[in-house]
């Protein structure tokens, strides 16, 4: 008897022990389930930003097909100045603009409901005419394009073949005062002009890689430059897309050729806003023995590498004369 009662005790105490066990994995489970749940979900509608599917547009064309219901169907409807369309049937006007083929089909399914059970909308673009973008300036194929979807500004820099060798260090889009901008809430609110750092933009930086909205025009100004001329081999313009200093700027021309004045360069320097230039000279000797500071090149400088005409006249007179003595006659003296 004392046995049973030792045992039934026990399997008590086991089974309670289980249950416990299990409450608490209950616990932990629907802990999980529960933080599970409040976990955001980014749905393909929920950011805009990111959907780079084309919206319709003013100046669009549509067609427009209902299923068995030809009297209602509608072909090359034309989306007006201010985004909206109108379909048989249907008292008010429709906004067309800024929406996808299939958000235009649901809606305006949504507006048959009260005529037709299910009525089975289709929605296709047949003109593409408002998303007209442009890219001008120092780039290697300037031209306009028609947008069939939503595009970045560096993709559209790789349809035009990428900046080119001019190219400085900034790239501009300018908005157009009527665009349909379908992402802002206010289109009162959007700057007439936008500028980005060229080098953030090829990287693909997200600050510097917007979308291009409808009528934008994207500008790359040119490097502004300098000039290095004179006793050099190659004369050249240079363009700062970074510092560059006067030595520098020599190398990249070649260097200097024989009998240049090396402790007499000469920098012509037009202050910016003034129509005078100033005038400064430059050891290049000295800078190339760190005896002095090289000297960072500003826009439209320019660099004159002069001659040392003592130098070259006698260079000259012994290049000459050497010339006239091998012409001369050999005689032997005996």
């Amino acid at each position: 008897m004392n046995k049973r009662i030792m045992f039934c005790a026990g399997f008590l105490c086991l089974a309670t022990s289980l249950l416990a066990f299990g409450q608490q994995q209950s616990l932990t489970t629907g802990e999980t389930v529960a933080n599970q749940a409040v976990t955001p979900v980014a749905t393909s509608g929920s950011s805009s930003e990111s959907d780079d599917r084309y919206r319709i547009g003013p100046g669009d064309i549509l067609d427009i097909r209902i299923l068995n219901r030809p009297n209602l169907s509608r072909e090359s409807v034309r989306v007006e100045g201010n985004g909206m369309i109108r379909m048989p049937l249907i008292e008010t006007e429709i906004q067309a603009a800024c929406q996808t083929e299939g958000e235009l089909a649901k809606e305006i399914a949504s507006r048959y409901l009260k005529f037709y059970r299910n009525p089975q909308v289709d929605v296709f673009i047949k003109g593409y005419h408002s998303r007209q973008v442009a890219i001008i300036g120092a780039v290697n194929d300037q031209s306009r394009f028609e947008l069939q979807r939503r595009v970045r500004l560096l993709e559209l820099l790789t349809y035009a073949k990428g900046p080119s060798i001019r190219a400085g260090q900034s790239i501009n889009v300018v908005h157009s005062p009527q665009a349909w901008a379908c992402n802002k809430p206010n289109a009162a609110e959007i700057s007439a002009f936008s500028s980005y750092k060229l080098s953030e933009t090829l990287l693909g930086k997200p600050s510097a890689n917007p979308y291009l909205e409808p009528g934008d025009i994207v500008t790359l100004p040119e490097a502004d430059q300098a000039y290095v001329v004179g006793n050099v081999f190659t004369p050249l313009t240079i363009p700062l897309k970074e510092p560059i200093t006067l030595s520098r700027a020599i190398a990249m021309a070649g260097g200097v050729r024989q009998d240049t004045k090396k402790d007499k360069i000469r920098l012509l320097r037009q202050e910016p806003g003034s129509t005078t230039k100033t005038e400064m000279i430059v050891n290049l000797s000295a800078i190339e023995k760190e005896q002095a500071e090289d000297v960072e090149l500003k826009p439209n400088d320019i660099i004159e590498v002069q001659t040392s005409e003592g130098k070259a006249l006698l260079r000259s007179l012994i290049s000459g004369a050497g010339s006239s003595v091998a012409q001369l006659p050999i005689r032997v003296i005996p």
